[in-house]
C-alpha cells in the first residue's frame, strides 16, 4: 500500500516520512497519504510501546569480591515528534548504547562498595542508573522509566561461605533459644517444688495441730472422768 501513497500506522508506533532523503513528517497512528510522484517515501517505523532490557554486568567489591549484577531498564520512545526524530536519526542501536552505560555505572560504583552494603544500597545504584541513563537517552528521544537492581549474585565460593556463616548463625540462636528454654524449664519446676514444699509443711502442721488439739481433749475427758469418780 506504501507503493501507491497510502500508509496505515499502527496504534504502539509512529513513522517517519523523507522527501528527497530528507526528514518531512511523523506519521500518527490510523490512515495516512504520502506522495511517491514528489518524492516522499516512508523511512522508517518506530515502537512506542515501553520495551525492557535485562543486563547483567560483572564486577568485584571494595573488599575484592566477584558479583554479578542484574540491572532491568524500562524505556520508552517519547511521543513528540522531534523525539521520534532523533531516536530514527540520531541513534543507530538504543538496547547497545543502553547496556554500556549501565555497565559503566555499575563498574564504577560497585568497587566503591563492601558486598555487604552493596545489597544495602542497591536503590542507589539503581537510582544512579537512571539518571545518567535518563539524561544521556533523553538526548535521543527516549525515556527512562525504571533501573531496578532485581538481583546480586556472588561467585559460588562466597555463596557457600556466606551460606555456612548463615547456617552457624542459626545453630547459635538455636543453641541460646534452647538454654533459654532451659533455664525456664528449670525456674518453672523449681518453683513448682517451692510451692510443693511449702503446701506439705501447711499440711504437716496443720495435722500436727489437730492432733494436738485432740490429745488435749483426750485428757482434758480423763481429768474430768477421774473428777467425776472421786465425787
Amino acid at each position: 500500500m506504501e507503493a501507491c501513497g497510502c500508509v496505515i500506522t499502527s496504534q504502539d508506533e509512529r513513522k517517519v516520512v523523507e522527501r528527497c532523503g530528507k526528514f518531512e513528517d511523523v506519521l500518527d497512528a490510523g490512515f495516512s497519504c504520502v506522495l511517491p510522484c514528489l518524492c516522499q517515501f516512508v523511512k522508517g517505523s518506530i515502537s512506542t510501546r515501553i520495551q525492557m532490557l535485562e543486563i547483567n554486568a560483572d564486577t568485584k567489591t571494595k573488599d575484592n569480591v566477584f558479583v554479578g549484577i542484574k540491572v532491568a531498564v524500562q524505556y520508552q520512545v517519547n511521543g513528540d515528534s522531534q523525539s521520534i526524530q532523533d531516536a530514527m536519526y540520531k541513534l543507530t542501536n538504543p538496547r547497545a548504547q543502553i547496556e554500556s552505560y549501565v555497565l559503566d555505572v555499575v563498574r564504577s560504583s560497585v568497587p566503591k562498595i563492601d558486598l555487604d552494603n552493596v545489597f544495602l544500597e542497591k536503590e542507589e545504584i539503581a537510582a544512579s542508573i537512571k539518571e545518567m541513563l535518563g539524561e544521556t537517552m533523553g538526548r535521543f528521544g527516549y525515556s527512562i522509566l525504571a533501573t531496578p537492581v532485581t538481583d546480586i549474585e556472588p561467585n559460588m565460593e562466597v555463596k557457600r561461605a556466606m551460606n555456612e556463616i548463615n547456617k552457624a548463625k542459626r545453630l547459635r540462636e538455636a543453641a541460646r533459644d534452647e538454654g533459654e528454654a532451659i533455664k525456664i524449664r528449670s525456674i518453672k519446676e523449681a518453683e513448682a517444688e517451692a510451692a510443693r514444699t511449702e503446701i506439705q509443711a501447711k499440711a504437716d502442721a496443720e495435722a500436727k495441730f489437730m492432733q494436738g488439739q485432740g490429745i488435749a481433749r483426750q485428757r482434758q475427758a480423763i481429768v474430768s472422768g477421774v473428777r467425776g469418780s472421786g465425787k
